[in-house]
């Protein structure tokens, strides 16, 4: 017999050998009927694995991110599956679960291309062999017997994978009806639980990212357990769609991208710099109340500097290359991290416990190089600024430290509706079994990992924790928010580094008169203005609350004649604080009223005969609501004090 512990601490024992799916139908019959995958010891697995040990283990279904991943990896198959029968000597690439759905890299014959058009056909096979509920058998193979079989079926890039990638012992193959592929699992059992299936998009995308490689399609899909669920999903596609950010941003004429410019390097015009000022504003009043400094540090910095932080190695290949000055022969880089500088920060000058905690922050223009197929509006781009700030502080100062930046993080989802419930906040520690590859004594991880925890149950935080998914150099919480349609997005993140500290060999002077190495925190509420501002636009859809939007309100003179009095309002709104712009086109009210609705102003004062000769303004709220006509004072003071009751609200108010 051996024991299993499950999720709650309780022990149940079973005859060696048991499998996952063994252990639902012991609990019950409806587990079982849903249960998708299951974990031992942290490790996701199929559920018909025997487990020979005493083992921890946990039971996945569709409501767990890992249930999903398993769904999805076996939908992927299935893609490739009825791709295979579809389009014989297709060759594929890779295959994997992504975040919401999955996709298949896939190369056609001749020249050969899927089109949309070919999605329903390729949709209907899929449904059609899952309607078989095919067994997904997985099966363990030299490397030997791997590059035969899959040379055999003539899959060079499978092949050149195996060559390249893997090794014996390692190579595990699934296998569905006629289709084989190479895979590390966790798969379903059989594919009958896959009911519906919808192809979303195609793309190119180079094999191996390697932009000198062969160009291959990329199928994206995503699948579900129930119609009901994919009708519901299809529903917030639409929804996503009109959401986007990209499209929001050009009817708001808040940014704008010039192939001239570059890729992925986006312009902010007018209205967007005004939005993004305001919220780093914002966030400047609210770390000025926790003890933070600003600095500015420079766009590049000297090769040497990313080579001492350890980035060069890790990330030199999604930098830009290196900047030649052959007087000096001298290399710079366009800076891909600010951390290395604000390590520069501290070292200048000696640094006592007393001046501990010492928090830097900057708003930090950087720089990665992402592959043109991988850049999406503000999402993926090449040039963006990170609200980044490093605290540099003693290893009994990490617990507080870690409070102090979960509250601005609280305030910072607070101030744009990403409630409490719609956050998911998970603790990234080390493996336990593999201690070796993190930097840093036991002692110290343990204070770190210990800090982070009684700091999320001091805030109430309902945190995940997760084993192995800390960084090599320090464990982490990441925040995850829903926004208005469900989406997922990861904004804020908090990270404990080890390694920095000793690269640049910081020191400050203990109470004892010692030299000692400082923690290093990184932090990053936002993550960064262009993906904050991307997730903002589509969680609001462009209806940003009053004190933020760009222009609170539009006049718009009925005719030519009033002109000079729609400037007169907007003057003296302006002098009261509030930011107004004429809409003087030769246009008629009504085209004037709808354009400036698809700018999403939140009001609209029309002026005409009646308003310029008793000095009045016509009120009219965003969307068609609320209508009036008062006086300019009255309307200013209301804007005002709406501004005022929003900002109380959000505890931003001026300091």
């Amino acid at each position: 017999m051996i024991n299993i512990t499950f999720p709650d601490g309780s022990v149940r024992s079973y005859e060696q050998g048991v499998t996952g799916l063994q252990i639902a139908e012991s609990i019950s019959p409806a587990l079982a009927r849903d249960v998708l995958s299951c974990a031992v010891n942290g490790e996701t697995v199929e559920l018909n694995r025997p487990i020979d040990k005493d083992s921890k283990v946990q039971l996945f279904k569709w409501e767990d991110n890992e249930g999903k991943h398993s769904f999805w990896h076996t939908s992927a198959h299935l893609l490739a599956e009825a791709l295979q029968e579809l389009y014989p000597g297709i060759q594929f690439g890779f295959g994997p679960a992504i975040e919401n759905g999955f996709f298949y890299d896939v190369l056609l014959k001749d020249g050969e291309s899927i089109k949309e058009s070919d999605f329903p056909k390729i949709e209907a096979k899929m449904k059609e062999l899952a309607g078989k509920k095919e067994p997904v058998v997985r099966k363990e193979i030299s490397k030997k017997d791997a590059l035969k079989d899959f040379g055999d079926a003539g899959q060079t890039y499978k092949c050149e994978h195996i060559d390249q990638d893997l090794e014996d012992g390692t190579i595990t193959t699934y296998t569905q009806g006629s289709f084989t592929d190479l895979c590390k699992g966790p798969h379903l059992l059989n594919t009958g639980a896959i009911k519906a299936v919808k192809l979303t998009s195609v793309a190119g995308a180079f094999w191996r990212g390697d932009a000198t490689r062969e160009q291959m399609q990329r199928l994206y899909g995503i699948s579900f357990p129930k119609k009901k669920m994919l009708d519901e999903y299809l529903v917030m596609l639409e929804e996503a769609k009109k959401r986007d950010h990209r499209k929001i941003g050009k009817e708001m004429e808040l940014f704008m991208f010039s192939e001239r410019v570059g890729k992925g390097l986006p312009i902010w015009l007018p209205k967007g710099t005004e939005l993004r000022l305001r919220l780093q504003d914002m966030l400047r009043k609210i770390q000025r109340r926790y003890g933070y400094q600003e600095v500015i540090t420079p766009h590049i910095g000297s090769k040497n500097l990313y080579v001492t932080s350890g980035h060069y190695a890790h990330y030199g290949k999604d930098s830009f290359q290196p900047i030649h000055t052959p007087e000096e022969d001298e290399e710079y880089m366009l800076k891909p991290m600010n951390c290395p500088h604000h390590c520069e920060v501290f070292a200048w000058k000696p640094r006592s416990y007393k001046d501990l905690p010492l928090r830097i922050a900057e708003f930090g223009t950087v720089y990665r190089y992402e592959q043109s197929g991988e850049l999406h509006g503000l999402t993926r781009v090449r040039s963006f600024t990170q609200d980044d700030a490093h605290i540099f502080c003693r290893p009994d100062q990490v617990k507080s430290e870690f409070v102090r930046v979960i509250d601005i993080i609280q305030t910072v989802f607070s101030t744009f509706n990403f409630s409490d419930d719609n956050v998911e906040v998970q603790i990234s520690l080390r493996d336990p079994e593999d201690t070796e590859k993190y930097i840093g004594s036991d002692e110290i991880w343990n204070t770190a990992e210990q800090a982070i925890i009684d700091a999320c149950k001091e805030k109430g935080l309902k945190a995940r924790v997760e084993y192995g998914e800390a960084a090599f150099y320090g464990p982490k919480l990441d925040f995850m928010v829903k926004d208005a349609i469900g989406r997922r997005w990861q904004l804020g993140t908090i990270q404990v580094d080890y390694n920095l500290p000793q690269r640049f060999k910081l020191e400050y002077t203990a109470d004892d008169n010692s030299k000692q190495v400082p923690v290093m925190i990184h932090r990053a509420p936002f993550g960064s203005m262009e993906r904050f501002c991307a997730v903002l636009i589509e969680h609001t859809a462009g209806h940003f609350p009053l004190w933020l939007t760009p222009d609170q309100v539009s006049v718009l003179p009925i005719s030519e004649k009033y002109n000079d009095y729609a400037k007169k309002v907007a003057k003296y709104l302006d002098q009261q604080g509030v930011r107004a712009n004429v809409d003087d086109r030769n246009e008629k009210i009504g085209r004037k009223i709808r354009d400036n609705e698809l700018k999403r102003v939140p009001y609209m004062v029309i002026v005409g005969e009646k308003e310029s000769a008793e000095g009045l303004v016509s009120m009219r709220k965003q969307g068609g609501g609320e209508q009036a006509t008062m006086t300019m004072e009255d309307f200013a003071t209301r804007i005002n004090n709406e501004v005022a009751e929003q900002l109380k609200a959000t505890v931003i108010q001026p300091e």
